[in-house]
């Protein structure tokens, strides 16, 4: 009685192909997290800057960038009328892990390509419902200085609610519909985050220009995507090592 040979074992296409799959994505997830590093280590970096620069005049610092990303970060002053008293709309955030409101009011800027400042006034807690009074500004009186930070908005993700106008209330950056409801002509593309107080009178009115603390751990996730990538290899290897063999 002749032995017929055992048919040729198929190589897994399927298999093979789940794997390439899974691995580009893991790989591209670790490439992702490498080039975000890169990123927050420059944010750092100038946030390590900001802590030793003294205030520029917002004004000039505008009619000189050429583009928003060149007022980043970039430490200001600027003379607001009334800004204690300016009418303001508010921006729900987090600070801390607590939620609340912040508080934008227009700060105008006079002759020059922008002719309205956005300055984010600071942040108040859910649990306070003291708002600052709301006053006419005065022709001629004492302007008010504010020291703080510009910085340029982020774009609204898409899961980003829409504004409730009503009730004034943003939930992204929009400074073109802000300064609009504010009576602002012609917005700067970045925002004044204060970071004196326009009302030392309300002191749950909170200046937060950058967040406290800003983690990096984006090596650690890297070096996790790629050593998910591969004990992928490894595991696809020995299901192909096994398969040949049986």
């Amino acid at each position: 009685m002749t032995t017929e040979p055992a048919p040729p074992t198929r190589f897994p296409v399927g298999l093979t192909i789940a794997t390439l799959i899974g691995l580009a994505i893991l790989i591209a997830l670790g490439n992702w997290q490498l080039q975000r590093r890169v990123w927050k280590e420059a944010l750092l970096a100038r946030i390590a800057r900001l802590e030793s620069a003294a205030p520029v005049d917002a004004a000039q610092a505008l009619s000189k960038a050429r583009t928003p990303a060149d007022l980043d970060m970039v430490r200001v002053r600027l003379a607001c009328p009334g800004i204690s008293g300016a009418a303001f709309v508010e921006l729900y955030g987090l600070l801390d892990g607590h939620s609340g409101r912040r508080l934008v009011s227009a700060c105008p800027l006079g002759t020059g390509g922008s002719a309205t400042l956005l300055v984010d006034r600071g942040f108040i807690d859910d649990a306070e419902t003291a708002r600052p009074v709301v006053r006419t500004v005065t022709p001629g009186g004492a302007s008010e200085m504010v020291t703080g930070i510009l910085r340029v908005p982020d774009p609204p993700g898409s899961f980003t609610p829409k504004a409730d106008l009503a009730k004034r209330l943003w939930f992204s950056r929009d400074v073109v519909a802000m300064a609009a409801t504010l009576g602002g002509s012609r917005p700067a593309p970045v925002m004044l985050m204060a970071e004196s107080r326009t009302n030392p009178d309300l002191p749950a009115l909170t200046p937060s220009p950058l967040p406290a603390v800003i983690s990096n751990r984006h090596m650690e996730y890297a070096l996790t995507w790629f050593g998910l990538a591969g004990a992928l290899a490894g595991v696809y290897a020995a299901r192909l090592w096994k398969h040949f063999r049986s």
